[in-house]
């Protein structure tokens, strides 16, 4: 490659992009720790968009019509950085450039959702942010159906490497946003064929773009360093009815005479020596975290050019109806409507006067034929098991390209992909996403999952067939090990009701809930509503409380979630019949209940009783509430799975694995 020809052919081009490079290399060498091959490689891409086509205006990071900008590529985190320096984002100064990777800064090791401005997802885990942003692109075209091109009319802008189109999330992203044909979704490939091992065709030799275009992409190219040509290509990409990959040919650390092309540039500094040579192979005379006052004021400019498109959308905003300005405004804060919490209260009312007998998957689906009329931002969706996930009420219609008005996806056989765009749908805002799949799949959805969790947005996770109570499927169907996964991972609300009121409580604290996912593990077997007296406060709320309270002398506190609330139930009559008082506590969210004052715990799970737990599951975690909260570990079992499920009808697993009311009573004796 001509450097000098091409920094004489684009001087003002050259410039521009030699500061995200320097910058790159700078703080990579500071940190003594990153990745600056990619932003190198990168930068010419990086400049032309951010110049030429990406509708943003620096001193409105939040303006709800930007477009939005995702590095998918997350190692590479130093090009969004000297992006949003160079382009004039306040928060993020040359210090915090300087203090890159450092306790306290924001600009952390990939990129942060919530630690920065312009971040709009955390990426890192390579092919979540393309996964992302088929969310975003859904979002923005669910919304520019209903509120209009004037006040929605964005794109969604990615940078993918390699890594990101070797994960096998983005086959699922990939087919799903071709399918839904995201005429507003580009994806700018770094095709710079090296990866940490080395040559990419060490371990792969997928042709990308006949993968893409099997899936139906439009599939353009470009040379990478470029600048007219990379213009050509992303101007040739907009107003495409399909999703568009623009194969970007790049060359991984560019200008670097040792490393550049090589998997030496990819994840570590490239030394003062060579970062000196290769400045000076810029023609770059300045020394490190400089920026000449020229290149920062046309960066400035950039940064600045989309005020007049903001101010444009603010006038065309404001001629809407206060109504529709009010609802707008509303969604895209997040905030629930009004009328949630009176509908959620009057179908408890009515279902504790009903006291329906049903599993807790159609209990599910009775509130969320209530929700979806109160809440038009709610987006549902299942991953092929509609049916059995029962996430699809009447009225929502289908979402698809003949129709954006649907509010219903179906996502295929796809629980990762589901996952990781319903992420990017609640970051994108304006749509309340919640998707539905078998618990024991939760494994297939787990990386996005836990950056749903990381990332603080409030996802809907609808997890039906939560136990060996789905039976027949057998043990590769049942969960086990699951709650414990989940309930381990931090800032998640894990919800198992044990009726249709727990499981209303249970909707109404996801949909409200402002940075925590919420997971409803939910019954494929009939349960009996317990909750006969109506009270208007949210109990789920609380995690965890007394249901049924010892008669005479309490000497045993049984504990259980779900549909072993049935079971506890059934053993406390047992119990009682022998004169044995029998407490039985639902904990329908252990989270919440942890969160809960010591004297409230206290008075839920006294000293004194011996205690036993009953779940459907793996006893890991139990021992919390054994024997901690007062508990003793001599005076305490637990009634539950020890090993993998089976093939058989629910009732006779129960029975075959000893999660029974007379084995629970048994076990009860045993300690007394």
């Amino acid at each position: 490659m001509d450097i000098a020809a091409l920094r004489d052919a684009h001087p003002d081009h050259w410039n521009k992009a030699t500061a995200i490079r320097t910058l790159a290399m700078d703080a990579v060498q500071a940190a003594n720790s990153g990745h600056p091959g990619m932003p190198m490689g990168m930068a010419d891409v990086a400049t032309v968009l951010f110049e030429r086509h990406l509708k943003f205006d620096a001193a409105a990071p939040d303006w709800a019509d930007r477009d939005r900008f995702i590095l998918s590529a997350g190692h590479g985190s130093m090009l969004i950085y000297a992006l949003l320096y160079l382009t004039g984002y306040e928060d993020m100064t040359l210090e915090q450039i300087k203090n890159f990777r450092q306790w306290g800064a924001i600009t952390a090791g990939h990129p942060e959702y919530g630690h920065v401005k312009g971040v709009e997802t955390t990426t890192g885990p390579l092919g979540q942010g393309i996964s992302n942003a088929v969310g975003f692109a859904m979002a923005e075209e669910k919304l520019r159906a209903e509120f209009g091109p004037k006040v929605v009319d964005h794109y969604t802008y990615v940078i993918a490497g390699d890594g990101c189109l070797m994960e096998g999330i983005s086959h699922e992203a990939i087919g799903l946003a071709g399918h839904q044909k995201l005429g507003r979704l580009i994806v700018l490939w770094d095709n710079n064929d090296i990866t940490i091992d080395g040559r990419v065709s060490l371990s792969d030799s997928t042709d990308q773009r006949a993968r893409f275009a099997a899936a139906g992409w439009k599939v353009l190219s470009c040379d990478g360093h470029n600048p007219e040509d990379i213009d050509r290509a992303l101007t040739a990409a907009k107003g495409s009815d399909r999703p568009v990959l623009i194969d970007c040919k790049t060359i991984i650390g560019f200008g670097s005479p040792k490393k550049a092309d090589t998997s030496g540039a990819h994840g570590s500094p490239l030394g003062d020596a060579e970062i000196a040579v290769t400045k000076d192979i810029y023609g770059w005379p300045y020394g490190p975290f400089e920026i000449p006052d020229e290149v920062l004021k046309a960066w400035r400019a950039i940064g600045a050019r989309g005020a007049t498109a903001r101010a444009e959308w603010e006038q065309a905003f404001g001629k809407l109806s206060g109504t529709k300005q009010a609802e707008f405004t509303r969604r895209m804060s997040g905030q629930p409507p009004k009328k949630l919490e009176a509908a959620i209260r009057a179908l408890k009312k009515q279902i504790s006067e009903n006291a329906p007998c049903v599993a807790t998957r159609k209990s599910s689906e009775m509130v969320l034929e209530v929700v979806n009329e109160v809440m038009p931002e709610t987006i549902g969706g299942s991953a092929d098991l509609t049916g059995s996930n029962n996430t699809k009420t009447n009225g929502l219609g289908v979402f698809s390209p003949e129709d954006r008005t649907g509010r219903y996806v179906y996502y295929g056989i796809r629980e990762h992909g589901m996952a990781a765009a319903m992420n990017g749908m609640a970051l994108h805002g304006g749509v309340k996403p919640y998707g539905g799949t078998f618990l024991c799949f939760t494994d297939y959805a787990r990386g996005s999952m836990r950056l749903s969790a990381l990332m603080g947005v409030p996802v809907t996770y609808v997890m039906t067939h939560d136990s060996i109570g789905l039976g027949e499927d057998g043990p590769t169907h049942q969960p086990v090990e699951h709650l414990a996964m989940l309930r381990a991972t931090p800032n998640t609300h894990v919800f198992r009701p044990c009726d249709t009121v727990e499981t209303a409580e249970a909707w109404e604290l996801a949909l409200t809930s402002p940075g925590t996912p919420s997971v409803l593990a939910l019954t494929r077997q009939n349960l009996p509503t317990y909750r006969v007296e109506h009270k208007v406060k949210n109990l789920t709320a609380q995690g965890a409380y007394v249901l049924a309270e010892a008669e005479g002398k309490r000497q045993a506190l049984l504990m259980a979630t779900g549909s072993e609330v049935e079971i506890a139930m059934d053993a406390r009559a047992l119990l009682q019949a022998e004169g044995i008082g029998t407490r039985v506590v639902s904990l329908p969210c252990w989270e919440l209940f942890e969160e809960q004052p010591e004297a409230y715990r206290r008075k839920v799970l006294p000293a004194g009783p011996v205690r036993v737990a009953i779940e459907a599951g793996i006893r890991f975690g139990w021992d919390r509430w054994l024997f901690g909260e007062r508990g003793r570990r001599e005076k305490s079992g637990f009634v539950g799975m020890h090993g993998f499920g089976a093939s058989a009808p629910a009732p006779e697993l129960y029975k075959q694995f000893g999660i029974t009311a007379e084995a629970v009573a048994e076990k009860v004796k045993s300690l007394l």
